[in-house]
């Protein structure tokens, strides 16, 4: 099956800015540790490509390792959500009506009564700013999300011949869960952990935003949106930047997650053809 235009331009923004990010360790135009006052505010010009900031950093070497930031934040977030998510929900498809899936899903329900940001900015708050706290406040509403969605594909799992011919033949619900029930569900973890990874991105942007998130001088886009909030007027290309920069990051996720939903769902591959 050829893949469609939202897979490839999707995963054409995430290379470029998974590219920059990487390149970022080893490589970076200017020091963006170093200020230079007296070029400070350049537009984009031959020697700094996207201009300088009000200290004179060169905004190019920030979005770069701005990126870094963000999506190692989104990450480590999405990969707390799937591994902690992800049994919870096996367990409680496998315990189905009973306490255990009562009480896995009374306490989803409990996260999902507040706002996720509200969620994160409380944690943050209470535990202090910075990168390692947005993590842990964004993986924790990730939790619930792939709880309910591993619950929800697993649960129609369960009734099927050969779901109950594992059980016939002695597999416990553990080994089944995991030989079986995972495997046929990994395709929407997979869609919803592009989609996840997207709202990460713009969780550690809003938490950078009202400085709980990456404190300086780690660089993050929604700490420069920030700092250029009062420069717009004479200065747009500050806000202008990092605004672009996380919109492609969002927007390329979730093509990728719409054209991999598309691309792997049987049903939708079968209306097509």
């Amino acid at each position: 099956m050829r893949l469609s235009r939202n897979i490839l331009f999707g995963s054409l923004l995430c290379s470029v800015i998974l590219a920059c990010a990487l390149i970022s360790f080893i490589w970076t135009p200017y020091d963006i540790t170093q200020m230079d006052i007296p070029n400070k505010l350049q537009t984009p010009t031959a020697a700094h490509w996207l201009g300088t900031d009000h200290f004179g950093r060169d905004i190019f070497s920030m979005i770069m390792v701005g990126a870094r930031t963000s999506l190692a934040v989104a990450l480590v977030a999405v990969g707390i959500g799937m591994g902690i998510g992800v049994p919870l929900g096996l367990w409680a498809a496998a315990q189905s009506g009973g306490w255990v899936d009562e009480i896995i899903m009374r306490g989803n329900d409990l996260i999902f009564a507040f706002p996720s940001l509200v969620i994160a900015i409380l944690i943050t708050a209470i535990l202090g700013p910075g990168a390692i706290n947005a993590i842990i406040a964004i993986g924790i509403f990730n939790i619930p999300v792939f709880a309910r969605l591993t619950r929800a594909g697993a649960l129609p799992l369960w009734q099927r011949e050969f779901i109950l011919a594992a059980r016939v033949a002695g597999k416990s619900a553990a080994r089944i869960s995991t030989e079986h029930i995972l495997p046929n569900v990994a395709n929407l973890l997979i869609v919803q952990g592009t989609i996840q990874f997207s709202l990460g991105i713009l969780a550690e942007a809003g938490l950078s935003y009202i400085g709980l998130g990456a404190q300086p001088p780690t660089p993050s886009w929604g700490r420069m949106l920030a700092d250029a909030q009062t420069m717009v007027a004479f200065a747009p290309h500050l806000a202008l930047i990092p605004g672009l920069a996380i919109i492609s990051a969002v927007l390329g996720l979730n093509l990728l997650g719409d054209g991999l939903r598309d691309h792997l769902d049987p049903k939708i591959r079968v209306m097509r053809t």
